[in-house]
């Protein structure tokens, strides 16, 4: 390599930045780091498919080998990036190579928060971020017979979802009052709840793991803070996830719980680049204040951006962020995250199989969860890009189609 662009990180982030950059027309060179031994893949089905196959998910490739070859991107698999010197233009890696480059882009990606508990270091207790994980938490889950997941968000849900379709005995602990609290109203979330007890998941939601307790060095069981104790021969944390910013703090660059990027997904260091699950930037629909976003949707969307500022055309994110999870079945959509929140408007029941919530600030459409109701979420999400009013007298009927109001 003799200049051109470096990608730390082969993810989606990483690799959508190299396929960007030659749709674009970028000419140089373009090399990927990864540190994983792995091809590049898709990480969503990690969680969503734990179970549906008998060595455990299997990868599906982000892009095929050909694709690559033809493109003339390097792809560097099982290397660190230790220390980027942006005064020399060099790079080292793990395998004791130093590599020049001209401009640096980290997709450096976020890892899972490990469990602060006496007994965290059991075996039988897991985490899932990669594709080693997955396979070694699904080899785990074939022998076992009761598993506790710590943490109700989207990836524990999922994975109580696949283990409790699998035949497993499934309890779940929540430390909040109610199923992703961070991403949810109580409608969707109460939703969800009675979707996870009808399927026989056991739910405890305001518990606190006090340790988890084991024998002879595996796990049995979880004790909770009011001295509860449940029997487990798995345990799966999903409590969050925490960004690799070590790169970048050896660089210089603005942290705050995530590498700071502008708009135009520029570093502290205009010539510097950063995305995906690391990366903090303003909020694309809210005056001030920054967020960070771990999603395919947000990697593909600020690859792009990224791309394009490295070949000197500033396009700022604009996009409303969306999410998506499968559960028992269910198919949940997300867009928006909206901060503020005055009206919520409910299309379908509760009780029913599908849902869609609506949500307003100052009269104006800001959001939207949809359970089943993929027409109803394309709508919202075309609204919301476009500024167009869906007004919530005539949407709140669920007989009228919200793209006729568009």
């Amino acid at each position: 390599m003799t200049g051109g662009v470096a990608i730390v990180g082969s993810s989606h982030a990483g690799v959508n930045l190299a396929a960007s950059l030659r749709a674009l027309g970028y000419a140089s060179e373009i090399t990927i780091f990864g540190e994983e031994s792995s091809a590049p893949y898709q990480r969503p089905p990690l969680s969503k498919k734990l179970m549906t196959t008998p060595t455990g998910p299997l990868p599906v490739p982000l892009r095929s080998p050909a694709f690559f070859e033809s493109r003339a991107i390097n792809v560097v698999l099982g290397t660190r990036v230790l220390s980027v010197d942006r005064a020399t233009g060099l790079l080292e890696t793990s395998q004791q190579a130093q590599v020049p480059f001209d401009r640096v882009a980290l997709a450096t990606g976020a890892r899972a928060r490990k469990l602060d508990v006496p007994g965290g270091e059991l075996t039988g207790v897991h985490y899932l971020r990669t594709l080693e994980d997955a396979g070694q938490l699904r080899q785990h889950a074939c022998d076992a017979s009761s598993a506790v997941i710590i943490g109700g968000g989207f990836v524990g849900l999922e994975v109580a979802s696949s283990l409790s379709a699998a035949g497993k005995s499934v309890t779940v602990l929540e430390s909040s009052t109610q199923l992703m609290g961070r991403s949810l109203t109580a409608t969707t979330a109460g939703f969800f709840e009675k979707v996870h007890r009808s399927a026989g998941v056991d739910l405890h939601l305001c518990a606190r793991v006090d340790a988890l307790v084991g024998q002879d060095g595996d796990v049995m069981g979880v004790r909770l803070a009011d001295g509860t104790e449940i029997p487990a021969d798995l345990v799966v944390a999903g409590i969050g996830a925490v960004p690799r910013t070590d790169l970048a703090q050896q660089m210089g660059l603005e942290l705050a719980d995530g590498i700071v990027v502008d708009e135009y997904a520029r570093a502290s260091d205009p010539r510097v680049v950063a995305i995906g699950d690391a990366a903090v930037f303003p909020h694309p629909l809210r005056t001030g204040g920054r967020t960070r976003l771990e999603s395919v949707q947000n990697a593909d969307e600020q690859a792009t951006i990224a791309a394009n500022t490295l070949l000197g055309n500033l396009v700022p994110y604009t996009s409303a962020p969306w999410f998506w999870s499968d559960q028992f079945g269910f198919k949940l959509q997300m867009v928006g995250a909206p901060k503020v929140v005055d009206l919520e408007v409910v299309r379908g029941s509760p009780d029913g199989d599908d849902l869609s919530v609506l949500l307003y600030s100052s009269g104006r459409i800001v959001g939207g969860e949809f359970v089943n109701c993929p027409a109803d979420f394309v709508a919202v999400r075309k609204a919301i890009g476009a500024g167009t009013h869906l007004p919530p007298e005539m949407a709140c009927d669920p007989g009228v189609p919200l793209k006729s109001l568009l």
